[in-house]
């Protein structure tokens, strides 16, 4: 089964610290399958919010389909999140007691279906944060040292 990853969330990764994740299916329309397709899609203020037993899927922007009438959806519409009653079951009871959030990290198109991967995410503090960055700079220095030594030997 071919896996065509259409948008990621990398802001996720820098605001929370990623727990388990899982797939869900989407709930969309005919002109909303047909701009993911054409890659018009992005999940950078997405988040996921449990309302009435479901999970819904909000602040993602799915653009308009040009092709399509003046019927077409709505680019930022609330869109249900498909998985089993246990999934969400479990996935609310961990954000009640634990201080969770759901969080989508991306959007791909499995099949001839669109799937989310959806996260449980704590999040970051502002100094979590900054000892990310300066972790990642002090890497890219080490990786450009390195280079420089493998040059002058080889």
């Amino acid at each position: 089964m071919t896996i065509k990853t259409i948008a990621t969330n990398r802001k996720a990764y820098h605001n929370y610290h990623i727990q388990d994740s899982l797939e869900a299916g989407i709930a969309l329309t005919g002109t909303e399958i047909k701009s993911i397709r054409a890659g018009r899609v992005s999940l950078r203020e997405a988040f996921v919010k449990p309302e009435a037993d479901e999970l819904w899927l909000l602040n993602t922007h799915i653009a308009r389909y040009e092709q399509g009438s003046y019927l077409s959806h709505e680019p930022t519409r609330p869109r249900k999140l498909l998985l089993h009653r246990k999934e969400i079951d479990n996935l609310v009871s961990k954000m009640q007691e634990k201080g969770f959030t759901l969080v989508p990290l991306k959007l791909y198109i499995k099949g001839d279906v669109a799937k989310v991967e959806v996260a449980l995410a704590k999040g970051k503090r502002l100094y979590d944060k900054r000892e990310a960055i300066t972790r990642r700079e002090m890497d890219r220095e080490l990786g450009r040292v390195m280079k420089r030594q493998r040059l002058r030997s080889g």
